[in-house]
């Protein structure tokens, strides 16, 4: 992992092309490191993101750095290696490893409301297009439950089902955390079927791990966030650990992202 973050950190850099379907600018590159291995990457540059109403300007990428290195501290490995870069094709933003994903891989699904989801989570109830009533579920699995822990812990905004992968080795994998670490509570998941639900032993110990490590973890973030931000974060880490539970979704905010997929 060292070697593909110090490629990615200082490798030459190329622009493929642009990726479908981002409402920023979200480029398809190549790295090649001092070998010259060339690795599949997705660049992010700051020039190309735009304006939000409720995050600052020209933050996003500092996001998805300071997202993966929450990740890292908590040692779970479920976001791709992700790196600041001073220099660009357009200038500083975000570089993060491709992850090559599954097509037919299911991690999230609306089934008819009558059908059996043994091995998966209920999120909600709702109506198709046909006014066919159906179910919104999501797999149950020890690494996506790290996912929705770790999409509370950065205050996620965006979890989309289309931001989780899995490799052909069936590594998940997590991506597109731009919306995270705002300082009011603004949690939109499709992963809300833990909501309640005690949190796995280990997985709550990891947390409580990074809590008394939270001097190192604090001067990482302070790279990439604003110091009320990094607050918030140290303040969400002391709720998880106090409620030892997932939680429920908001009723100040909307619960789900859109679109879900």
């Amino acid at each position: 992992m060292k070697d593909v973050v110090e490629a990615l950190t200082h490798g030459e850099l190329t622009v493929l092309g642009r990726l479908a379907g981002s409402s920023n600018a979200t480029l398809l590159s190549v790295v090649k490191d001092h070998d010259g291995h060339e690795m599949k990457c997705v660049y992010k540059p700051v020039a190309g993101e735009r304006p939000l109403w409720d995050f600052p300007d020209g933050t996003l990428a500092e996001r998805e750095v300071a997202a993966y290195e929450l990740s890292q501290f908590l040692q779970w490995n479920v976001i791709p290696a992700t790196v600041w870069r001073e220099e660009g094709p357009y200038g500083e933003g975000s570089l993060q490893l491709w992850v090559d994903a599954v097509d037919e891989m299911s991690l999230v699904d609306l089934i008819d409301a009558n059908l059996a989801h043994d091995g998966w989570l209920h999120v909600l109830t709702g109506e198709n297009e046909s006014g066919q009533e159906v179910r919104m579920i999501h797999r149950d699995r020890e690494d996506l439950a790290k996912i929705a822990l770790l999409d509370v812990l950065m205050n996620n905004a965006d979890r989309k089902a289309g931001h989780i992968l899995v490799d052909e080795s069936d590594q998940l994998w997590g991506i597109d955390h731009g919306l995270t670490f705002h300082e009011e509570p603004k949690l939109r998941t499709v992963l809300w079927g833990w909501a309640g639900a005690r949190i796995p032993k280990q997985l709550k110990n990891d947390v409580e791990s990074v809590r008394g490590r939270w001097v190192e973890l604090e001067s990482v973030l302070e790279q990439y966030l604003a110091g009320f931000e990094v607050r918030a974060v140290a303040e969400r880490l002391d709720e998880v650990l106090e409620s030892s539970a997932f939680p429920a979704p908001p009723d100040h905010w909307p619960a789900v992202p859109w679109p879900l997929f």
